[in-house]
């Protein structure tokens, strides 16, 4: 995973349709939101990643199998070593909601509490 550091301005997002665009988007709410919460402060890396798993869902009465996005945040002094954020269940709840419900072709949002080493903070 290549990052990318941007100033997200705070805004309404809409659905994506478009899947080079999707994690943009899951990334613009995932930022949006630890800036609304007072928590982009607490967070020295932070991005989503698109896995290339497709996961099981139900939307109305029907299953769907779409995609996953796993929400990363670390703190670290050095980046030689990091850990993950405790983000508060209310936050990760809502962004989540939001996430499944304005992004087309995703069902599942899994937040990654692996710390450095032996997990490294990118994905890749």
């Amino acid at each position: 995973m290549a990052t990318i550091e941007c100033e997200v301005p705070k805004c309404e997002v809409p659905k994506c349709e478009v899947p080079s665009g999707k994690l943009f988007v899951v990334d613009a709410h995932f930022i949006n939101g630890l800036r609304s919460h007072g928590l982009y402060d607490e967070v020295w890396q932070a991005g989503a990643v698109l896995l290339p798993v497709q996961s099981v869902g139900v939307m109305g009465d029907e299953r769907t199998y779409e995609q996953v996005v796993s929400l990363r945040a670390v703190t670290s002094v050095d980046g030689m070593t990091a850990d993950f954020v405790h983000l508060p269940y209310e936050f990760l709840a809502e962004v989540s909601s939001q996430i499944i419900n304005r992004v087309k072709g995703v069902n599942r949002v899994v937040y990654d509490i692996s710390s450095k080493p032996p997990s490294t903070i990118e994905w890749e």
